[in-house]
């Protein structure tokens, strides 16, 4: 994988890495930027908190924790950071899902957090400036502290390489070793259609500049999908054999609104009543109302 990276200018790879990658790789704020209006304004007052230590109850008795940022706020990630801490002075069986890091690379998360690799080597050899690419002191406190306190943390992303893959020509185009980074194909699920709207009016933006048709646009919302549930079925699998564990997802807006992204693939494996997950956007997104009667997330974080 690392020769694939050298491959490309210091340009490209920077742009690579970025979530948004151009066409295929939406990124999380490109369609849920925060907004300045306030909260209230444009979602249920019940939703909207200024303090979190407010949602805090809530969120100890979920099984899933997902906390939404945009990924450049230093203020989003102090807030997961702050978040993190106290849930694990409540249950110290909390695991830590992150978009940030792909499958591939979870042994090399795992060797950082036993203490047996520098932050440094975990850095390069998770190639995080390459696959990521935003600053790495956004992340680093939270890793720290699962270091210092023995946390798991999961990798959760699909790999790049297979996300661009598939936006270029689709899954048929996978060898077998790559599928098995990815869930079974019959496990990407795309019939959400609400979701599928969402996702498209960011390649109609993409499409307006000259490029793109409706082969394309159906690539470009298979591979939000695939990262989608690739990130849900390692969570899952992650449940599924560590009991009592409580995970909390550190991903993009735009994977959690609605429960579109992760959640409901997440609910879909679980398949558990007693199961609950909760959802907090730390700023208020910038998208439009799709379903009335639907919450965006159970809460908004009011900055």
């Amino acid at each position: 994988m690392t020769k694939y990276y050298k491959k490309l200018d210091s340009r490209i790879r920077k742009l690579f890495a970025l979530s948004v990658g151009i066409f295929f790789l939406l990124s999380c704020s490109s369609y849920a930027e925060p907004t300045t209006n306030s909260c209230a304004t444009q979602f249920s007052e019940s939703q909207c908190v200024d303090n979190l230590n407010k949602v805090l109850p809530e969120l100890k008795k979920a099984d899933v924790v997902y906390l939404g940022e945009t990924h450049d706020s230093a203020k989003d990630h102090q807030n997961q950071l702050k978040v993190i801490q106290e849930l694990y002075k409540n249950n110290k069986k909390i695991a830590i899902g992150m978009e940030m890091f792909q499958r591939p690379f979870q042994e090399t998360i795992d060797k950082y957090i036993a203490g047996k690799i520098t932050e440094a080597e975990f850095v390069k050899s998770s190639e995080y400036k390459e696959r990521w690419g935003f600053d790495w002191e956004l992340y680093a406190p939270i890793l720290r502290f699962a270091k210092e306190n023995k946390i798991p943390v999961l990798a959760l992303n699909t790999p790049s390489e297979i996300s661009r893959k598939v936006a270029k020509g689709g899954l048929e185009k996978l060898t077998d070793a790559e599928r098995e980074w990815i869930p079974p194909v019959t496990e990407i699920n795309l019939d959400n259609i609400p979701y599928r709207q969402m996702i498209l009016k960011a390649f109609e933006q993409h499409q307006r500049a000259g490029h793109g048709n409706s082969d394309s646009a159906n690539r470009f919302f298979l591979a939000q999908v695939l990262w989608d549930e690739t990130m849900a079925d390692t969570i899952a699998k992650f449940i599924q054999t560590n009991q009592n564990y409580q995970v909390i997802v550190l991903a993009g807006q735009g994977h959690i609104v609605y429960g579109y992204g992760i959640p409901s693939r997440v609910e879909r494996r679980i398949k558990d009543k007693k199961f609950t997950q909760r959802s907090v956007l730390l700023s208020v997104p910038g998208i439009d109302s799709i379903e009335q009667n639907k919450p965006v997330a159970d809460f908004i974080l009011e900055k």
